[in-house]
């Protein structure tokens, strides 16, 4: 298995189930990995969403 590494990307847009996240081209991650996303709401609480890459667009 793999050593987990860090590349930092941004949300550009969700629809449904489906998130779009935009990455350096250099700094894609693979296929059928997890990709973790964190943020804090409004009242400052932490979230924390894990997702699977299906797909590179563009």
């Amino acid at each position: 298995m793999s050593e987990a590494t860090q590349s930092i990307g941004k949300v550009v847009q969700v629809i449904g189930p489906v998130v779009d996240v935009e990455f350096d081209p250099e700094n894609l991650p693979e296929i059928y990995n997890a990709v973790e996303l964190e943020w804090t709401g409004d009242e400052g609480e932490p979230h924390r969403l894990v997702c699977e890459v299906a797909q590179h667009i563009g």
